[in-house]
């Protein structure tokens, strides 16, 4: 009898010890390990600030907004943006990566902003814009996202207008339909002079990235006048993206935006 006592008294001793000693486990869910932004529902740009905590997305200095015309600061251009654009660029990809449309480049369009070179690397596209002008809303808006040697953004904002056919976005949508999350290696030329971006005027301020992480320091350019594309292709655009694939406007804050003329 002593000795199955004895033995009991072990068996609670040893799981005591054990349960002391074992490390702490968090246990997640599938569905939380899977928690991503998106457009819609919980995880919609309203909460994004709780999807990616460590993000800048409530910030002070955030991005899209809506500029006011008869507010923003009128500045001669002085050489502050250059843009080197030449025929020869190669688009490297398309990606449908489930928010947006992306093209990615191959080494060599830039632009110089403020005495700095920026490379583009990638343009997408938002539907409707997400930039407004005066309150209004276009009904799409294309992203043209430059990066320094040092890591610094600048991203060419272009509203884009429904009128004629625009070739330039025949050869986008050449290589739709894309389904989500599938890309296409594409490798050829591009010319983006055909935007004739060095003609139109643009308003400049600080910002940042219109999705998570949000990061602030950005420099903004968006352009005054819209370029031109048939319904059509902002249909087939939109068709390969999420439905209002867009960020809320956000509080200008301290910010001032300036024109560019």
């Amino acid at each position: 009898m002593n000795t199955n006592l004895n033995l009991l008294f072990c068996a609670i001793f040893i799981s005591i010890i054990s349960c002391k000693q074992a490390p702490k486990t968090t246990h997640t869910t599938k569905s939380e390990n899977e928690h991503h932004w998106s457009y819609a529902g919980e995880t919609a740009p309203e909460h994004w600030i709780e999807v990616e905590k460590n993000s800048d997305c409530d910030g002070k200095h955030q991005s899209p907004i809506n500029i006011i015309n008869k507010d923003a600061d009128s500045v001669k251009i002085k050489g502050d943006l250059k843009i080197k654009y030449t025929p020869s660029t190669l688009l490297s990809e398309v990606e449908n990566n489930g928010h947006s449309i992306q093209f990615d480049f191959e080494a060599g369009d830039s632009i110089n902003y403020k005495n700095e070179t920026y490379y583009l690397k990638q343009i997408h596209f938002h539907e409707p814009a997400e930039h407004k002008i005066n309150g209004v809303i276009y009904p799409i808006e294309m992203h043209l996202v430059h990066v320094s040697k040092s890591g610094k953004i600048t991203v060419l904002g272009l509203m884009g207008e429904e009128g004629e056919e625009s070739q330039l976005f025949e050869f986008f949508e050449s290589f739709l339909p894309l389904e989500n999350g599938s890309t296409k290696d594409i490798h050829q030329k591009i010319d983006l002079s055909s935007l004739f971006l060095e003609d139109k005027h643009y308003y400049s301020y600080g910002g940042s990235l219109t999705t998570p992480p949000c990061t602030e320091g950005v420099n903004w350019i968006v352009f005054k006048e819209p370029i031109i594309l048939s319904v059509e292709e902002v249909l087939k655009l939109r068709n390969n993206m999420p439905i209002n694939n867009y960020r809320n406007e956000q509080p200008l804050n301290d910010r001032v935006v300036t024109l560019n003329y």
